[in-house]
């Protein structure tokens, strides 16, 4: 019995063993996908890949010599010496807590205030006015910081602004807007949601319309209220997107929003305390040294950083719920 039982799992294994092909038989099975990929796989090599000799720069006083490489061979190699400018400013823990601050407020509410538009609009029985309303707050998105940064001046100038206008026909006193630091927090979330709520929207709005409509139906079969179902059904369904832009969010907390940031408030000097982040602190130690090995390891620090986040959230998700995880 027992040698029958062992020669009829070695049969079964050796039916269910697949052999192996070589690699030139899977790129001949594989040639369309191949070709499907190719563009995007050269975009990739020229624009992701080979631009990452420039990461030598961060560790050089780049000179330039002639042309990148040689430029890059002939300046001097000075180790960790472009990093320490990042912490030599008595303001480095402002610009640091500025910088990741204002970018976990971005990712919740960049989270919850989309997700219940979408909820919202996917719930409008009026579909033409549901795709107007999208189409209005996805404009936004489009503007640039610099025409949006313009818009804000016709509310917030000091002499001839609307807000200071509407203040002194109350009686009230204008507030010189560009100066004062305690309002610049909340104008600056508020006008990053009011720019990219639409785009968000759009997304968590697609996914949402990808959900099995029988799942809605079986729930108001079992007496499912409007919200239950949005409780028990669209929200669960909605966890892996969630999920997914949450970790890649996370990358991202020690990058900044350069026109936010810098085109918003004008550059003014008096609003450093809560507007100065780290791209813009660059922008300016780069414009007033010229020193291009500095920047190099500014971004190198904010991309080595943004991967770690990325691993450490993912492992955390995948620790939780390792269905929903990137890996």
């Amino acid at each position: 019995m027992c040698t029958e039982r062992k020669g009829g799992q070695k049969l079964k294994q050796s039916k269910n063993k697949v052999p192996k092909q070589g690699f030139w038989n899977r790129v001949k099975n594989n040639k369309e996908l191949l070709i499907l990929s190719m563009p995007g796989a050269v975009w990739f090599i020229l624009f992701a890949y080979l631009p990452l000799f420039g990461v030598l720069v961060a560790f050089k006083k780049y000179r330039l010599s002639g042309g990148f490489f040689q430029s890059l061979i002939e300046s001097e190699f000075v180790g960790f010496d472009n990093f320490k400018f990042l912490f030599s400013s008595g303001d480095a823990w402002i610009i640091l807590r500025n910088t990741v601050l204002y970018n976990f407020t971005f990712i919740i509410l960049g989270v919850v205030l989309p997700v219940i538009v979408a909820l919202l609009l996917n719930e409008l029985r009026n579909k033409g006015m549901a795709k107007i309303y999208q189409s209005s707050m996805f404009l936004p998105y489009f503007l640039s910081w610099v025409v949006v940064s313009y818009c804000l001046f016709a509310f917030l100038n000091p002499e001839k602004g609307y807000f200071n206008n509407i203040l002194q026909q109350f009686g009230h006193d204008g507030i010189s807007w560009y100066t004062e630091k305690g309002y610049w927090p909340f104008i600056i979330i508020f006008m990053s949601q009011w720019k990219g709520i639409g785009y968000n929207t759009v997304v968590y709005l697609a996914s949402i319309c990808g959900i099995d409509k029988t799942y809605y139906e079986a729930a108001v079969l079992d007496g499912a209220s409007k919200w239950q179902q949005i409780k028990y059904v669209t929200l669960p369904l909605l966890k892996p997107v969630i999920t997914i832009l949450l970790i890649m969010a996370v990358g991202g907390i020690f990058k900044a929003d350069f026109g936010l940031f810098f085109q918003l408030p004008k550059d003014s000097g008096p609003l450093y305390p809560v507007t100065n982040v780290l791209d813009t602190y660059i922008f300016r130690a780069l414009k007033a040294n010229g020193e291009i090995g500095m920047s190099s390891a500014a971004a190198l620090f904010q991309s080595t950083v943004g991967f770690v986040l990325i691993m450490i959230a993912n492992k955390i998700v995948s620790k939780i719920d390792n269905e929903n995880a990137l890996f």
